[in-house]
């Protein structure tokens, strides 16, 4: 079971300082992997809530990080599909070759339109554009000559240099049935959302397992990666409107036994990510702080 830790990356506590004292101290404690998310726009008005009204970029985040960690993976979790896949696989390739082989790169479907409307990419056909996006993604990461013909994309023959030594790994994202057995057909893993149920994902891990084998892989070499959306809470707190404590939401001890459940649950690896918690992007940044690096040491693979 590899445990990761997101990053400082939404509200007032993601500065840099910080970024680099989380990142210092994970690599430190044996943590397996440092997680960013990207959030393009917030549209005035809309009721997501504090999580999303401020967020750093998540490549330009770890490739800030690349450079003050040396051991400690550093993962994506998610990209999403109305960028330029190409463009996207130079960015990603720098980033693999400057931090010595360490990325991991989520993609997903997506799901604000307004940052579709942004973009200049329609939002309908997600499903079929992030199928696309994904093979021309990893041909630009690993062909010599790169050439695509398709629905969404085009590509003339040409070399998109300098490719990494290893391609780093893609994860797709995504709950519905066709998102999971597209992760399961194409991808090194999954990754699972912030709004994801984690008392039922066991169901989600067997569909893209069955969907890996009848495609001819190996379903057990796939990374199935759990974003926590982890709230450290006192004792008999409740966070539901139907007063069930929600899994990777209380004590230490309870988020512990949770990351055990699931692993019982079929997940490999999971990563404790606090950007979620509108406690700690609220939080005057050196409640934050206090708040996360306490964490960080209590939740640590070792602990």
């Amino acid at each position: 079971m590899r445990i990761g830790f997101a990053v400082p990356q939404s509200g007032a506590w993601a500065t840099p300082a910080n970024m680099r004292r989380v990142a210092a101290r994970a690599e430190e404690l044996g943590y397996a992997e440092l997680w960013t998310f990207q959030r393009v726009l917030y549209p005035v008005g809309h009721p997501m809530g504090p999580v999303y009204r401020s967020v750093h970029d998540p490549v330009v985040t770890l490739s800030y990080l690349a450079g003050v960690t040396e051991t400690i993976r550093l993962g994506v979790a998610v990209v999403n599909a109305y960028v330029q896949p190409v463009v996207l696989a130079k960015q990603l390739a720098s980033l693999q070759i400057v931090s010595g082989g360490r990325l991991t790169a989520g993609l997903g479907l997506g799901w604000l339109r307004e940052e579709f409307e942004a973009a200049g990419i329609g939002f309908e056909r997600r499903g079929r554009r992030v199928e696309e996006f994904t093979q021309v993604l990893r041909k630009a990461l690993t062909e010599d000559v790169v050439e695509h013909s398709g629905e969404f994309y085009r590509v003339p023959p040409s070399h998109v240099d300098p490719r990494p030594e290893h391609a780093p790994p893609i994860l797709l994202g995504g709950a519905a049935e066709p998102a999971l057995r597209r992760a399961g057909r194409l991808a090194d893993g999954w990754i699972s959302s912030s709004r994801e149920d984690l008392a039922g994902i066991a169901p989600r891990v067997a569909v893209i397992k069955e969907a890996a084998r009848e495609a001819g892989r190996d379903p057990e070499a796939l990374r199935l990666v759990c974003r926590g959306v982890t709230r450290v809470r006192p004792a008999g707190a409740k966070e539901e409107a139907d007063g069930e404590r929600s899994p990777l939401t209380g004590t230490y001890e309870e988020i512990r036994r949770d990351v055990d459940d699931l692993v019982a649950r079929g997940v490999t690896e999971v990563f404790h990510d606090l950007n979620f918690d509108p406690e700690i992007v609220t939080a005057e940044p050196e409640e934050a702080m206090r708040r996360a690096e306490e964490a960080l040491e209590a939740l640590a693979p070792n602990a």
